[in-house]
């Protein structure tokens, strides 16, 4: 049996790095747990293993008595003197057993011992090696599907992209690589699980942190960031150098550094803008291409009213209604959108205010004037007093009325 167990204390040193001290004391626990429920019931047992040599010695401790009742943890003092001269009553001796009289139970107990510590560690391991990389990138390949989860090796472990975690549209076929965000890692009875996302904003937002150095080093800052996932995403960004400009540092040259990540996420669109505290300014800059003709604020409520032209309401409502709930989330105000309508003036208000403007009638004579057809100054040519005379004016209003007209056109 000593060779069997220096074995297994060299090949779970060396290829699974469990120490040989971590892993005899497991074993010796089982076993000893396992000889007390069998033909050693009822006795106080000490075992020990030399992690040289990988020999078992077992012990039983008694108590020494002069009249033994229970020979199991009891022995006479003449017995116990021949195995420790000198020991008194009352006094605790260790005999040594053969450890083959610990049974066969005990022995099938060191195995599953093993096994049981070493799937502990397994476990243990998997979280030592993975609580560092939560909220970073990891790429796997693509093991198996079941139900709506997609299950990822990442060499040390398997981990597992739950269905709510992943990008509508996106497919996925076993021994594909993939790369995801770490989410978190769950407890389990199983031990700990690795959860994975696509869908997260985060995944997104770390794509740019590994991408773009600036981001990295601190000189650009992810102000503000929204995602509708396979859809788009909108991030609002500055700079600490004025010289770096925010948006072409994380578009990169030629588009370099945002058509990776794009590619990355299956052709999601990525809307990257400038940043600006005041929020008017920003819903027009997060709205683009479409053009807010009217903004209403209400500050109480963070809510913002836009009005957009007819051919510019799609454009920022999005498919869906994706777009303005993207923009509300990125501003952090509630946003509604509605089309712009321009307000159409009174025609006889309009060609009263224009008989006014042009020769200074009272507004009721002009009221009069627009009610007979006469809209605009153009309407007098030719028109004499008898015709106003005719359309029930005086004689004297008539009079009166020609005469400021030719004062005024001539």
């Amino acid at each position: 049996m000593s060779n069997e167990i220096l074995s297994v204390l060299e090949y779970m040193e060396k290829e699974k790095g469990i120490g040989r001290a971590d892993m005899i004391a497991a074993i010796v626990n089982a076993i000893k747990a396992a000889a007390l429920k069998g033909v050693n019931s009822g006795q106080e047992l000490k075992i020990e293993i030399n992690p040289k040599n990988g020999q078992l010695k077992a012990w039983s401790v008694l108590k020494v008595v002069d009249s033994v009742s229970n020979p199991r943890t009891e022995i006479h003092v003449e017995k116990a003197q021949a195995i420790q001269p000198g020991v008194q009553i009352g006094e605790m001796i260790d005999r040594e057993i053969d450890p083959s009289t610990l049974g066969r139970i005990a022995a099938q107990t060191a195995r599953q011992a093993v096994m049981q510590r070493l799937r502990q560690f397994e476990k243990e391991r998997i979280y030592d090696d993975f609580k560092d990389m939560v909220g970073n990138i990891v790429t796997g390949t693509v093991r198996r599907k079941e139900r709506n989860d997609i299950f990822i090796d990442l060499g040390k472990a398997e981990a597992i992209l739950p269905g709510k975690e992943q990008v509508p549209g996106e497919e996925y076929q076993p021994g594909d690589r993939i790369r995801c965000l770490l989410l978190e890692i769950e407890n389990s009875p199983r031990g700990p699980e690795l959860v994975l996302s696509r869908s997260s904003p985060r995944f997104v937002r770390r794509l740019f942190e590994v991408e773009v150095t600036e981001i990295a080093d601190g000189t650009v800052k992810i102000e503000s960031f929204a995602r509708e996932p396979g859809y788009r995403t909108k991030m609002a960004v500055t700079s600490k150098d004025p010289k770096v400009d925010p948006v072409g540092a994380c578009v990169g040259a030629r588009g370099a550094r945002v058509k990776t990540i794009v590619r990355e996420l299956n052709g999601e669109k990525i809307d990257i803008i400038n940043y600006f505290a005041d929020p008017k300014q920003m819903v027009i800059e997060a709205l683009r291409p479409a053009v807010p003709r009217d903004l209403q604020f209400d500050e109480k409520n963070r809510r913002i009213l836009i009005r957009v032209a007819a051919d510019d309401l799609a454009v920022a409502i999005g498919k869906g209604g994706k777009n303005v709930r993207l923009t509300s989330r990125l501003l952090g105000w509630r946003l509604e959108v509605e089309e712009f309508k321009t307000q159409v003036a009174d025609p006889r208000t309009s060609g009263i205010n224009t008989l006014v403007s042009a020769f200074g009638f009272d507004p009721a004579l002009a009221g009069r004037l627009f009610a007979i057809g006469v809209t605009s100054p153009a309407a007098f040519e030719g028109m004499s007093t008898d015709d106003l005379v005719s359309a029930n004016f005086s004689a004297e209003e008539a009079e009166a009325i020609i005469a400021r007209v030719h004062s005024q056109t001539h």
